[in-house]
């Protein structure tokens, strides 16, 4: 199984003696699975069979499905509403006396609802077999909506693998930055620790003036956010290789990336390990974005 896109659309027509049918199916980004089922009347026995086997196939994602059914049948009778047309002509009658025309009677029944189609009575093995064949039309318009999703799946499996390699390359930077030498790190906290001295020389004992520098130290060490930064681009390139849904995985993954980010820049006191840092949060931000449509 493939990376799957939560975005896809399908259609499929099918046809039994002088019934014919359109399954019309389409999804969309969902943080769950939603099933929104449309059917035409008389078909309510199709509604937990086609949610059993959307459920069956997919795991996240809004899906609309409709089908829409016609007949060819030549010898479809009518019947008169009688109480509506009733009615009708009571307001026929009341705006005669007004002096407006009554409508003839063929506009009457030409009206909405006036006539209406008689339902032939079926065989229970017509309309059973006529269910079997609409849900064997169900099951191609899936094949091709699961199919679509793949695809833009694979064009997503793409910009998400850019991504990441983004981010492992700015990882890099940060972790050979020059502020990062140990002979820099040490001109830093040197430099600190004189402006500590010199704004309370008096004030600070030495054990204090340890605990400072202790602090000072572990503030500009940053090399526990870049190892961990490493460990969640391995797990997210882990799951985009894995035949499985994985969209919950990799908004996890995101919020962890992004939280490295920002500790990063929050403890750097360097102009380009902060430039890195904001990139970093730029390109997992378009991370983010990408992820939300995989299921």
């Amino acid at each position: 199984m493939a990376l799957s896109s939560m975005t896809g659309f399908a259609r499929t027509q099918g046809a039994l003696g002088p019934q014919a049918w359109v399954w019309e199916v389409r999804s969309v980004n969902g943080k769950g699975l939603d099933v929104r089922l449309r059917l035409p009347s008389g078909a309510d026995a199709l509604d937990q069979p086609v949610r059993r086997a959307v459920a069956e196939r997919f795991k996240r994602g809004n899906f609309s499905l409709s089908l829409t059914a016609t007949s060819d049948d030549q010898e479809q009778a009518y019947r008169v509403n009688e109480p509506l047309l009733k009615k009708l002509l009571a307001v026929t009658r009341e705006l005669a006396m007004d002096g407006v025309d009554r409508p003839r009677m063929d506009g009457l029944l030409g009206l909405r609802g006036v006539l209406e189609p008689v339902g032939q009575v079926e065989e229970d093995g017509v309309r059973e077999a006529r269910e079997a064949a609409q849900l064997r039309s169900l099951e191609a318009a899936l094949d091709a909506l699961a199919l679509a999703r793949s695809e833009e799946g694979g064009r997503l499996a793409g910009v998400l693998t850019g991504h990441l390699e983004a981010l492992e390359d700015l990882r890099a930077q940060g972790a050979s930055a020059e502020a990062l030498r140990p002979d820099m790190v040490r001109a830093r906290l040197r430099r600190q620790m004189i402006e500590l001295l010199e704004a309370a020389p008096d004030a600070l004992p030495e054990e204090r003036l340890a605990q400072e520098l202790a602090l000072l130290a572990v503030k500009a060490d940053i090399r526990e956010e870049l190892d961990r930064l490493g460990a969640h681009l391995e797990g997210a390139r882990d799951l985009l290789t894995r035949g499985e849904a994985m969209g919950r995985r990799l908004e996890f993954l995101s919020q962890e990336l992004n939280r490295e980010a920002n500790t990063l820049c929050s403890k750097s006191s360097d102009v380009a390990l902060t430039r890195i840092g904001l990139e970093m949060k730029a390109v997992i931000d378009q991370f983010r974005e990408q992820i939300l449509n995989i299921e």
